[in-house]
């Protein structure tokens, strides 16, 4: 029989990942870098592995961004919807690259587009988490103003996951940009209220604030650390948990 003591049971059972678009462009400037794909899916392969129910929301910066386009002169709505629709190019790449691993994976839009993923339904949602499926949200939230950050705490509350996790090119929070500054302090814990008042910029503020009032932790770790999405929930690794 398996051992299924506290020791080796997971931190969380059900989980947010949500990661930029930038993370998916590898050393590249712009676009998809397919081995950095595949490496992020076999870092969710490993936690999936464990029974971990995974939802994912993925940025579209790597291709389009809508406030750099909204910048140079394009209109704000359309240059979100832009962003969005790169969003869902994003987790299209994903859900192969999960799959290929043999990874059950299903791509949910905010925005109907029913030949290429599934229309945003929650209970249709929640049973394939159930199924203990992949589900990779995209175009955000479906409304422009609203950035990804926002899409996915929204969608962690509707699903009930237990945590968000936030993956980054650095091992957690800190008090300043740690590439700039070699005194830089990295946080093990610190407030919602903190992160706000000090404007951390670990997520933007509705996103903080959607998070506090549900009381949904947020865990900010490396997603270029081998193994450190499956290390927390193992209870060992280096991040920072924002409650």
């Amino acid at each position: 029989m398996p051992d299924d003591t506290p020791a080796t049971r997971p931190a969380y059972n059900r989980v947010m990942l949500k990661i930029s678009g930038e993370a998916l462009m590898g050393s590249q400037g712009f676009g998809l870098h397919p081995p950095t794909v595949e490496r992020i899916a076999q870092e969710v392969k490993s936690v999936h592995d464990l029974g971990v129910e995974i939802c994912m929301v993925i940025g579209g910066g790597n291709i389009f961004r809508g406030l750099q386009g909204s910048a140079q002169g394009m209109e704000r709505t359309t240059a979100d919807y832009m962003g969005m629709l790169a969003t869902v190019m994003n987790a299209l790449a994903m859900q192969s690259a999960l799959e290929s691993l043999g990874v059950f994976t299903r791509v949910i839009s905010a925005i109907p587009m029913d030949q290429v993923c599934e229309p945003y339904i929650r209970r249709r949602a929640v049973r394939h988490l159930e199924k203990k499926r992949v589900v990779i949200f995209a175009a955000g939230t479906g409304n422009p103003y609203f950035t990804t950050d926002t899409a996915a705490t929204l969608r962690a509350n509707e699903m009930g996951c237990e945590a968000i996790f936030k993956g980054t090119k650095v091992d957690g929070v800190y008090d300043k940009d740690p590439v700039e500054h070699d005194d830089a302090v990295r946080y093990e814990r610190i407030s919602y209220d903190e992160v706000l008042a000090q404007h951390l910029g670990v997520m933007d503020a509705s996103a903080i604030a959607l998070a506090r009032e549900n009381d949904v932790p947020i865990i900010v770790f490396s997603l270029d650390e081998p193994g450190g999405f499956k290390g927390i929930l193992a209870g060992e690794g280096t991040y920072t948990k924002v409650q």
